[in-house]
């Protein structure tokens, strides 16, 4: 424009118009801020490149110092005071945040005391605004081309592909910098949804062709099976007043599996003869008397008629005979993964406590020699392990159940009882896990379990709903608690004819809360190895 001017093409004098548009830009220097900045920030933006909070912050100070440097003089002066003390703050705290807070703060306060006396003398000046904005537009350029280049990054994460729930799992990051130029870095990487992390992020310096790892845990919250896809970085500027994100791949592969933690306690506890204190208890008589297995000390629940004479005063101490259970029987673990079994208690959910259980249950069969196998269904058949004996299936079992979760759909019990009659055909103890609340899941549940009496042994175990315990038992205060409390009282009524019915039957049955299931499931399940009911 200005060469078309100078050649005469447009009818203004080019010195006028540079000189007008100088003293405009002079007199409201907030438009020379918007004009340079604007095409900073779109090219920036092209290229992912966004401008970080302290680069906002300073266009914001320096853009209203702009506009009220246009009014009157009181206003001028009043604007120019707050612009020193934001801009001295501003400038305070871009120093490295290094040292105790104390450090830090007397540190910023005297650079602070510092910068203040002289942006007060000038900050009222529009001359002096503009030399502040043509400043930071030129500074934020140059800080612009410090931002670090990620696709020199290379990034590895390490860690077990195995994790148990709610247990610390650890992982380790390895960031390799393979530019010449030093990185500010911040990482985040990726993990499922209420996942706990510790730290949260690495903040770091990267120097030129260096390597650094970086360990920290998570907590994983869910089970099943979890994909990590990448790594989020965020390059920083030298200054600090531009961001690049990107996202690294870095594929890993976690599978979150129930915690073991009662089947490694119930472990201890036995070698020790000490599972009363996990309320499992020891039966009068297990195996036959000819069925010797070995000799061990004796305790407070052993039958003095079994105290081995000889062995106690050879040893002197009390020994007695141990006896083996009634091996090779088998045992199959029905598990409801419907609608029913969505509701919580104690803030985890039915079908978790009742895994739990099958699992623990399951670990002590093998223990006694037994097969074990199961059988997850809701409206379909989700997976079904055959009966198999030894610890190895465990191990299927896991990987089996990890990524079950309930299902808001009703459960097909008529296509799971036929699965079990197609797939197991020779006698063993069938155990359904389910939660039952109303009258025709009731009657299928009492149908399909008493249609196996003869053929199996079957066992009925259903979880208690806290909810309708404790409404039952309210204090009612007005009509509608009143209501409440009896429409409680009726369904657990309902639910009591319900196991008495199936136990008229020849099903036997456990009626338990899901966090108090364990103890029970194990007992009956000792109890009738005890009783050789099958």
């Amino acid at each position: 424009m200005i060469a078309l001017l100078a050649q005469g093409i447009l009818p203004i004098d080019a010195d006028d118009f540079v000189r007008g548009l100088t003293d405009w830009i002079v007199s409201a220097p907030v438009i020379f801020l918007g004009l340079a900045a604007l095409p900073l920030l779109l090219l920036s933006s092209s290229f992912k490149i966004h401008p970080s909070t302290s680069l906002l912050r300073w266009v914001l100070v320096l853009a209203a110092a702009s506009i009220v440097a246009i009014g009157e003089s009181t206003a001028r002066a009043l604007g120019g005071i707050s612009t020193a003390l934001a801009v001295g703050y501003l400038v305070a705290d871009w120093f490295p945040r290094v040292g105790s807070w104390e450090k830090r703060f007397v540190f910023r306060f005297l650079m602070f005391s510092l910068i203040l006396p002289p942006l007060l003398i000038t900050a009222t000046s529009p001359v002096t605004l503009l030399l502040w904005d043509v400043g930071l537009v030129l500074f934020g350029a140059a800080d612009l081309l410090t931002l670090p280049r990620l696709g020199k990054l290379e990034i590895v994460r390490k860690t077990l592909r195995i994790a148990s729930l709610r247990k610390r799992h650890e992982v380790e990051l390895t960031v390799v910098n393979h530019s010449s130029w030093t990185m500010r870095i911040l990482l985040i990487d990726d993990r499922p949804q209420g996942w706990e992390a510790t730290p949260h992020d690495f903040d770091l310096r990267l120097r030129p062709r260096t390597r650094m790892i970086f360990p920290y845990r998570v907590v994983p919250s869910q089970r099943g099976g979890f994909r990590l896809a990448c790594v989020y970085v965020r390059g920083r500027s030298g200054m600090g007043l531009w961001n690049r994100d990107a996202k690294i791949p870095c594929d890993s592969e976690i599978k979150v599996f129930p915690d073991m933690a009662q089947l490694r306690e119930y472990a201890l506890l036995a070698r020790t003869n000490r599972l009363r204190q996990m309320g499992v208890r020891r039966t009068r008589r297990i195996g036959q008397d000819n069925e010797f297995e070995r000799l061990r000390d004796y305790t407070v629940d052993d039958n003095f008629r079994h105290i081995e004479w000889r062995a106690t005063a050879r040893r002197n101490r009390l020994t007695v005979k141990d006896f083996q259970a009634n091996q090779s029987q088998r045992l199959v673990f029905m598990l409801d993964c419907g609608r029913m079994m969505t509701n919580e208690s104690q803030g985890i959910a039915l079908l978790d406590h009742a895994m739990n259980s099958v699992l623990m249950a399951s670990y002590v069969a093998l223990q006694q020699g037994d097969s074990v196998g199961l059988l997850c269904f809701s409206d379909q058949i989700h997976c079904y392990v055959p009966p198999k004996g030894g610890m190895k299936q465990m191990n299927q079992l896991l990987h089996a159940v990890f990524d079950q979760h309930p299902r808001l759909v009703e459960s097909r019990y008529d296509e799971a009882f036929l699965h079990l009659r197609t797939q197991c055909s020779k006698r063993s103890l069938v155990v359904l896990l389910t939660n039952v609340v109303d009258e025709v899941n009731g009657q299928q549940v009492s149908r399909y379990l008493s249609s196996l009496v003869g053929r199996h042994l079957p066992l009925g175990v259903f979880l208690r709903d806290h909810s309708l315990f404790d409404r039952a038992d309210w204090q009612a205060r007005n009509e509608t608690e009143f209501y409440q409390a009896a429409a409680a009282a009726e369904i657990l009524n309902w639910r009591h004819q319900v196991l008495v019915h199936l136990t008229h039957q020849g099903v036997l049955a456990i009626d338990s809360f899901p966090e108090e299931l364990t103890a029970p499931l194990v007992n009956e399940y000792l109890d009738i190895k005890a009783r050789h009911l099958l």
